[in-house]
């Protein structure tokens, strides 16, 4: 389906506003001018040559292009949005022109996830995890000095699910589970069905494991503000049926704040309620839970550091059990991974080290027990050893890691856009060809008022010194920058250059220089600017 196609990330988008040599917050003035001036230098009455003719028409369907997005308030608000791609998506056209671009951005994002949906009805969803506790209690509290310290593997348990859609409502779920400790292992199996209801869901599930397994779970929306989740389990053993019966009660506190209460009926009963509060830069969580065999409190904060994808994590847990303190840091490492330590201080827990790797939906967590009491050496080695363990994978695999996944994103991104960036170094040869004419007008008028007369004007990859350009990374745009000069000055606006008419990208990927030399008033100047900078001349006369 066509529609549903996943656009790479790689894809190159379109500049409109650069362009346009507009700035991002460009009045609408500003645009009817960008857009008179560009369309004069390239309307295809202007040339009468077949062959500029064609080009011309070529750059003036791309000036008339962005003039028709920036203009219109709905377009643009997409654009800014989303960029290219939102304009492209299915669902505008039923969009009602007096939406406002707030709602437009609430729009896109419905349609992007009606969409998404869409492609998640062609594919599984997998959702795995992995734990492996360790047993390493005799490095902090031997048996026999006289020995090596044993590490040991306790347990371990391998959950894994896969999501069947069947129509856009229907879909079967099937679900697995291994546990093996000591020597002993079990397991179990379910396959349920779920249907997607007007404000809800209903699943029917059956299992075979620790018994036969039958059971009904649904939920539904009761208000903007109130959700109910609930159901029923029926075990068939050998010693008798055992039933368990469960429901949770969500309601939307503010913004901000979640609550919800949730019930357990069945060979461990319980009540617990919990509130959260996350916003953006942290969140809080507060449970209490009162059932068999244990009665406790629990309150959880987290620190969000966006700005380093970063995340530090405190925990507290009191009750008939004891105690538990825990605290622990959660790195994003790349776009669907990361990776949490925390260390986990309790009575009678002692001190355990716990590691997390999450990848896209798949987990794998390592409890590692070092000591069955408080042991200050088992504390001071939990928390120092991740951190030391941290930098030095980091520096050792990471970073290696990542400069390669980046040489092979530029890569990939070279070759997804091999014909378009062969179409746009055409088409900037055409430009320059078409703006002949413009950049003789500019040059005559800058020469008689002794103005700004660019000499020559080189962009692309420079050498590592700096001073010299790579010939085959580079291109002369001296006539493009000649041309976007007006009464005496010229103004550039923070963003990649590549998209200007007469530019294009030499080198994708890497990073670029605008080096400007030009007479203003008969002195010499040369200026370089970076790619995304932006520039204004002449440069104002020190002091």
């Amino acid at each position: 389906m066509a529609s549903d196609h996943e656009e790479s990330d790689a894809e190159l988008d379109e500049n409109y506003y650069t362009f346009l040599n507009l700035p991002r917050d460009a009045t609408a003035e500003q645009i009817n001018t960008a857009y008179r001036k560009q369309s004069r230098m390239f309307h295809p009455d202007k040339h009468l040559e077949p062959d500029s003719k064609k080009k011309a028409e070529i750059m003036f369907n791309r000036t008339k292009r962005a003039y028709e997005v920036l203009s219109d308030p709905q377009q643009r608000a997409i654009y800014d949005s989303v960029g290219e791609k939102g304009l492209r998506t299915e669902g505008w056209e039923i969009l009602h022109r007096t939406k406002t671009p707030d709602e437009i951005r609430e729009e896109y994002e419905r349609l992007a996830e009606a969409a998404a949906e869409r492609r998640l009805q062609q594919r599984t969803n997998p959702r795995g995890n992995i734990t492996i506790n360790v047993n390493a209690t005799e490095i902090f509290a031997p048996y026999d000095d006289s020995e090596m310290p044993r590490v040991e593997i306790g347990s371990m348990s391998i959950a894994q699910s896969i999501e069947a859609p069947i129509t856009r409502k229907d879909m079967i779920v099937m679900s697995g589970n291994l546990y093996s400790s000591n020597g002993n292992g079990s397991g179990g199996f379910v396959i349920a069905g779920r249907r997607l209801l007007s404000k809800g869901w209903l699943e029917l599930c059956a299992g075979a494991g620790n018994g036969f397994l039958l059971g009904l779970k649904g939920g539904r929306t009761l208000s903007q503000k109130l959700t109910l989740n609930g159901g029923t389990n029926l075990n068939f053993r050998d010693q008798g049926v055992i039933p368990a019966l469960f429901s949770t009660l969500a309601v939307q506190l503010d913004k901000h704040t979640m609550g919800s209460l949730t019930l357990n009926a069945g060979p461990q009963s319980s009540m617990s309620t919990q509130i959260d509060h996350s916003k953006e830069t942290y969140s809080l969580s507060s449970s209490l839970v009162i059932g068999t065999p244990h009665v406790y409190f629990g309150l959880s904060y987290t620190r969000k550091m966006m700005e380093n994808e970063l995340k530090l994590k405190l925990a507290a847990k009191v009750g008939t059990f004891g105690f538990m303190g825990e605290y622990g840091v959660e790195k994003k490492v790349s776009k669907y991974s990361s990776v949490t330590a925390t260390v986990s201080i309790g009575v009678p827990s002692g001190v355990i080290l716990k590691f997390k790797i999450l990848r896209s939906n798949q987990s794998y967590v390592f409890p590692i027990h070092l000591s069955d009491e408080i042991v200050p050496a088992a504390v001071f080695y939990a928390s120092v050893t991740p951190v030391i363990a941290w930098f030095f994978i980091k520096k050792t695999v990471m970073d290696p890691m990542v400069a390669e996944r980046k040489t092979i994103e530029v890569e990939r991104t070279k070759r997804q856009n091999e014909q378009r960036l062969s179409a746009k170094r055409q088409e900037a040869s055409a430009a320059i060809h078409l703006m002949q004419a413009t950049y003789n007008r500019i040059m005559t008028e800058e020469l008689a008022r002794n103005g700004l007369i660019v000499t020559r004007a080189v962009y692309g990859c420079t050498a590592e010194a700096g001073s010299q350009f790579k010939p085959e990374q580079s291109l002369d745009v001296t006539v493009p920058i000649q041309c976007m000069v007006k009464d005496g000055t010229l103004q550039l606006h923070d963003s990649s250059k590549s998209d200007l008419p007469g530019f294009y990208d030499p080198s994708i990927g890497d990073d670029k220089t605008l080096r400007i030399e030009y007479t203003y008033q008969n002195q010499f100047k040369v200026i370089n600017v970076k790619d995304n900078e932006a520039l204004r001349l002449p440069l104002p006369l020190p002091g």
